[in-house]
């Protein structure tokens, strides 16, 4: 296999794995795929490509940015609370530190980036 054919199966892997995590974080955390379209600065109508795996994100895209904080933002919760059901409690509960609803922040970039300082400070307290 040629070292072009080689890169490219990488990129395509790394594609599949990160769309798959977004897709699953999305889910574990019952994000309404409204929402994850809002958070990865896609179209409503290509989310359901992006769960059946016929559209991929791109890293020469932002969305590509975007997944990969969404990401953060799930295992980083995940680390902190241990389980869905208080991390979504967390998700959909007004939090002091952040002067708002986490839910209500990550559809926007500057919220996503707010939020996920947020958990990584906490983390960095553990």
């Amino acid at each position: 296999m040629s070292a072009i054919a080689q890169a490219r199966n990488q990129m395509a892997e790394a594609q599949a794995v990160l769309t798959k995590a977004v897709t699953r974080a999305a889910d574990r955390l019952a994000l309404p795929r409204s929402v994850l379209a809002k958070i990865l600065g896609l179209s409503p109508a290509t989310v359901t490509p992006l769960y059946a795996g016929a559209y991929r994100l791109e890293q020469q895209r932002k969305e590509w940015e975007l997944a990969l904080l969404f990401v953060r933002l799930f295992r980083s919760l995940d680390s902190l609370v241990g389980d869905e059901a208080t991390a979504k409690t967390w998700l959909n509960s007004e939090n002091r530190g952040l002067n708002a609803k986490p839910i209500d922040l990550i559809p926007h970039t500057e919220g996503l980036v707010r939020v996920v300082q947020y958990l990584d400070a906490a983390r960095s307290i553990l």
